[in-house]
C-alpha cells in the first residue's frame, strides 16, 4: 500500500499532466495559426508579404520539428496497423516537400519572380497535409491508446525551446 506522501505526489503529477495541453489540440491550433497567416499573406501589400512569409516559414519549421521529434514517433507506437503506418509515412514525405519550399522561400527573402507562386504552392501543400492529419490521423489516435496529455506537454515544452522562450 502506498504511503500517504506517495499518493499525494502521484495525484499532483496526475493533475499536472491532466492540465497540460492536449497534443492534438496543440497541433490543430498551430494549423489554425498558419492558415490565418496564409490568409493575411493573400490580403497583404507587397511590402508586407516577405515578413508574413517569414512568419509562415518559422511557424511551419517549428511545427514540423515537434511533429517529427515527438508526435510522429509516439503516433507510430500507437498505430501499429498498416493504415496508420501509411498515414505517418505520407506525412513525413509531405514534410520533406514543405521543408523544401520553406527553404526556397527563406533563401529568396521575399524577392524573386517565383516568390508568390512558392508561397501559394506551400499553402496548397500545407492545406492537403492538415486535412489528412485532422480527418484521418488525429481521429485514429483518439481511438488508440495515445496519451495526448503527456505528448502534448512534451510538444509544448519543445516548442518553447525552439521559439527561444
Amino acid at each position: 500500500m502506498p504511503t500517504r506522501g506517495a499518493t499525494a505526489t502521484h495525484h499532483a503529477a496526475s493533475r499536472r499532466t491532466a492540465s497540460g495541453p492536449d497534443a492534438i489540440t496543440l497541433l490543430k491550433e498551430d494549423h489554425k495559426k498558419v492558415s490565418g497567416l496564409f490568409k493575411e499573406f493573400e490580403k497583404a501589400s507587397e511590402a508586407r508579404k516577405p515578413g508574413i512569409a517569414e512568419q509562415i516559414c518559422e511557424e511551419l519549421t517549428i511545427h514540423a520539428t515537434i511533429e517529427e521529434e515527438i508526435f510522429y514517433p509516439e503516433a507510430r507506437q500507437c498505430l501499429d496497423n498498416e493504415k496508420g503506418e501509411d498515414l505517418l509515412d505520407e506525412a513525413e514525405v509531405e514534410h520533406d516537400g514543405i521543408k523544401g519550399l520553406v527553404n526556397k522561400i527563406e533563401a529568396a527573402g521575399g524577392n524573386g519572380e517565383l516568390f508568390e507562386a512558392q508561397v501559394t504552392v506551400l499553402k496548397e501543400y500545407v492545406e492537403h497535409h492538415v486535412k489528412e492529419e485532422e480527418t484521418e490521423l488525429f481521429p485514429k489516435l483518439r481511438k488508440a491508446k495515445f496519451d495526448a496529455k503527456d505528448v502534448g506537454a512534451r510538444l509544448a515544452e519543445r516548442k518553447k525551446e525552439l521559439m527561444g522562450k
